[in-house]
């Protein structure tokens, strides 16, 4: 009897530890939706706004942070807050969209004790966006709309008091970006013609805008402030005339750079923090396989590596701060934890929790993002991750690769619930930084430039070939999955490689070149032209275009698709690819279609997400956990 009892113990302590080794994670838990989020400090730092999920919808909340007392100030119904902010110490705007496809937009302001709610529109067709948040004149704000005419935005003040809008300014066509300086007085207008971008600016708002400089749109030269101690000096993150970007001051009468605050021929600058407060550039991050911030001098070096102290091995951002750069939101995050939001109080040096972003994501079960990089068929360097799953040896495993989405952008080192699921699954995943990628200097971002069906598909195969040459990967099992130009990618690498990948997906990928081009909103049509650079020009370059857009090639598809669509979608044509499924069945294409909603209500994106990951981990374990 002893030795019975003691065989099932020990049964019972190697399927415990089997458990332990192997536990598969519910698919809910990587795509769960914040409790808590878009956290905003009032400009006095006294109190917090945020949204919190209540009866299935997100509604916006404030605490008074002396009293740790909370107020539910909205009860949405049937439509979902898209952003807030304070204009004042006791005052918020917040911004609504309904789930139609126009997706109707309310604007309200409201006081942070719940009285006095005013709304300023109500079912707008129109888009808006908030390009100064601060109160002007105790009144307005500084936005821009499209409601004139939808291929434009116009500038406006929005009076928050009886929700009138006056154009500040009218775009005659070509103008893609607005800024105003510290004091919200309109002086930065960026016209684009396509391919070339001209910086404009005007010294006060009764005056025109007048050309400062004009770049190809391959040139990097976006404003981030104003200098208050230097008249007509605007800080730019720029790679004019070199190949990484730098943070330099700019002579807006000139059109020169009259300083370089910070430049390295290895690294590249993604972003830069100015402090009205302070009236200084305070630090740059930039991004190698990770981001790491540089700070300008000594002072913020001392102030911010505090942070760094309470918050090691950890990557943080600062969401939000008070007017007098006191206290902060912070956000932190690693490969293997989505992060946390942080109060942090400058006099204190201390922080204190606001909220986990996932609390059900351990970051003992998630598995590390390592950088890879290897030399591409024709010697080019190219970068990427490689995450590996817990407890198997780095061996001989199934692998799902999963090339970025586009047309520019890039992978980035952090949590990814995505990958960690896969992960979760057994899988390694590994994700391409593909020539066209942003962030690896200017030329490298235009070796990708029509090449969707030539080069950058072949940077993402000579990933694969070298994950195999390094023995990692099983060869006879690999598969390709991307979301948008991802999923164009994946259609592609794997009708034209069927001994490489054993099936393949895409998630509201583009599938045929030309529809994509005409779906680009009115909006950014002055940007066509650039998309006729990278993608291609439906006119001079059909062939190319036909050649590269897989609904062409239904009749070389061998291997199992799995393809997901969003219905109310404006980019993706549903019924095109639905009649594309249609045609690989015909040719007896193993097809997995699901169709899911991506809109603003959080409990309806979770449901979808959670139902096209059930559906992609059947996918994949059908087609590659085979012997």
């Amino acid at each position: 009897m002893l030795k019975k009892i003691f065989l099932l113990l020990m049964v019972a302590l190697i399927l415990a530890c089997k458990g332990t080794n192997n536990d598969t994670i519910p698919v809910d838990d990587f795509f769960k939706t914040q409790d808590k989020a878009y956290y905003r400090i009032s400009p006095d730092g006294k109190s917090l706004s945020y949204l919190k999920l209540h009866d299935k919808k997100l509604d916006l909340f404030v605490e008074d942070l002396a009293t740790g007392n909370s107020l539910q100030l909205t009860h949405l119904n049937g439509k979902n807050i898209s952003f807030h902010f304070w204009t004042s110490n006791n005052e918020l705007i917040y911004y609504t969209e309904d789930e139609s496809k126009e997706r109707k937009s309310d604007i309200f302001v409201i006081n942070k004790d719940g009285s006095k709610q005013v709304q300023l529109s109500a079912n707008e067709k129109n888009r808006l966006r908030v390009i100064e948040d601060q109160l002007i004149d105790d009144k307005y704000i500084i936005v821009a709309s499209n409601k004139r005419d939808s291929t434009v935005f116009d500038v406006y003040r929005l009076n928050v008091r009886n929700g009138k809008m006056d154009i500040a300014a009218k775009n005659p066509g070509n103008i893609t970006e607005w800024m105003t300086d510290n004091r919200g007085v309109l002086k930065i207008a960026v016209a684009s013609d396509g391919v070339n971008e001209t910086l404009m600016y005007r010294e006060n708002e009764n005056q025109a805008f007048a050309p400062v400089i004009t770049n190809n749109f391959e040139t990097t030269l976006q404003p981030v402030a104003f200098s208050e101690s230097q008249p007509n000096i605007l800080y730019v993150i720029s790679n004019v005339n070199r190949d990484k970007n730098a943070l330099v001051a700019l002579d807006l009468k000139t059109g020169k750079e009259k300083q370089v605050l910070f430049a390295n021929d290895t690294l590249n600058v993604v972003d830069a923090k100015y402090s009205r407060p302070q009236k200084k550039m305070l630090f740059v991050t930039c991004e190698t396989w990770k981001k790491e911030k540089y700070y300008l001098d000594d002072s913020t070096k001392i102030t911010y590596s505090k942070i760094d102290r309470l918050l090691p091995g950890t990557e943080w951002k600062i969401m939000d701060k008070d007017k007098m750069d006191k206290v902060f939101v912070v956000r932190t995050f690693t490969d293997k934890n989505p992060g946390s939001y942080y109060l942090y109080t400058v006099s204190e040096n201390k922080l204190k929790k606001l909220t986990d972003i996932s609390p059900s994501i351990k970051q003992g079960d998630m598995s590390a993002m390592k950088p890879i990089s290897f030399k591409s068929s024709d010697n080019l360097t190219i970068n990427g991750y490689l995450t590996l799953p817990k407890n198997k040896k780095p061996v001989n495993l199934p692998v799902v690769v999963l090339p970025h989405n586009g047309p520019a952008g890039r992978n980035s080192w952090g949590y990814n619930a995505e990958v960690q699921f896969l992960a979760n699954r057994g899988y390694a995943v590994l994700q391409v930084n593909y020539r066209g990628s942003t962030g690896y200097g200017k030329s490298f971002y235009a070796a990708g430039f029509k090449q969707w069906s030539d080069k950058i598909q072949e940077d993402v195969n000579d990933g694969v070939k070298w994950l195999i040459a390094q023995k990692i990967a099983n060869p006879k099992k690999i598969a390709i999955y991307g979301n948008g130009f991802g999923g164009y990618i994946a259609l592609n690498c794997l009708y034209k490689n069927p001994d490489l990948y054993k099936c393949g997906g895409s998630n509201s990928g583009v599938i045929n070149l030309f529809s994509y081009l005409k779906t680009i909103p009115p909006f950014l049509k002055a940007n066509l032209q650039m998309y006729y650079e990278i993608v291609g020009n439906p006119v001079t370059d059909t062939d190319y275009m036909r050649f590269a857009s897989p609904v062409f090639h239904a009749d070389r598809f061998k291997s199992p698709v799995f393809i997901a669509q969003n219905p109310k979608d404006p980019r993706v044509n549903v019924a095109e690819g639905v009649q594309f499924i249609k045609e690989l069945k015909k040719r007896n294409v193993q097809v997995t279609y699901i169709e899911k909603e991506e809109g603003p209500n959080p409990i309806v994106r979770q449901q979808s997400r959670t139902a096209l990951y059930k559906a992609l981990e059947e996918f994949l374990q059908e087609n590659l956990g085979k012997k």
